[in-house]
C-alpha cells in the first residue's frame, strides 16, 4: 500500500482543483452565450481559434474560417437566441478541455431549439481558452 502520509488531504485538494477547473470551463459557455446575445458576430468569432471547426446547428456544412463563422453567426443572431445549458459533462486534459451535453436556445419568436453540443477548448498562449471544435446538432424527434 502506498504511503499517503505526505498527501494530507491531497485528495480533497485535487477534487477542489478539479471542480474549480470544471466551473471555469463551464463559464466559457457563458462568455460565448453573452457574445451571442450581444448582437455583434465579431464578439462570437473572437471566442474561436483561427483554425477552429464549427459544425453548426442550422447549417449543412462546416464553418472552417473566421469569415465563415462570422457569416453563420450574422444569420443566426437575427433570431436573437438566448442559450442555456441543460446538461454538461466536462473533461479536462491539460491544455485541452471538452464540454459535451445538451443545450437549448430560446429564439425571439418564442420557439425553443434543443440540441446536443460539444465544445473543445484549447488554452491559448495568454492563459485564456479558445474554442477549437464546436459541434451542435438538433435533438432528433423521439421514436
Amino acid at each position: 500500500m502506498a504511503d499517503r502520509s505526505r498527501d494530507g488531504d491531497g485528495g480533497r485538494q485535487r477534487s477542489s482543483r478539479r471542480m474549480a477547473g470544471v466551473k471555469m470551463i463551464r463559464a466559457l459557455f457563458d462568455r460565448w452565450n453573452r457574445s451571442l446575445m450581444s448582437g455583434d458576430p465579431e464578439k462570437v468569432v473572437e471566442c474561436y481559434a483561427p483554425d477552429a471547426v464549427l459544425l453548426p446547428t442550422f447549417s449543412a456544412g462546416p464553418c472552417l474560417t473566421q469569415a465563415e463563422r462570422r457569416g453563420y453567426f450574422e444569420h443566426f443572431m437575427r433570431k436573437k437566441p438566448r442559450g442555456r445549458i441543460d446538461e454538461s459533462h466536462v473533461r479536462i486534459f491539460g491544455d485541452i478541455a471538452v464540454d459535451s451535453g445538451l443545450y437549448s436556445f430560446v429564439l425571439a419568436d418564442g420557439r425553443i431549439t434543443r440540441a446536443r453540443y460539444t465544445f473543445v477548448y484549447r488554452r491559448d498562449g495568454n492563459g485564456g481558452w479558445k474554442i477549437i471544435e464546436h459541434h451542435s446538432s438538433a435533438l432528433p424527434e423521439p421514436m
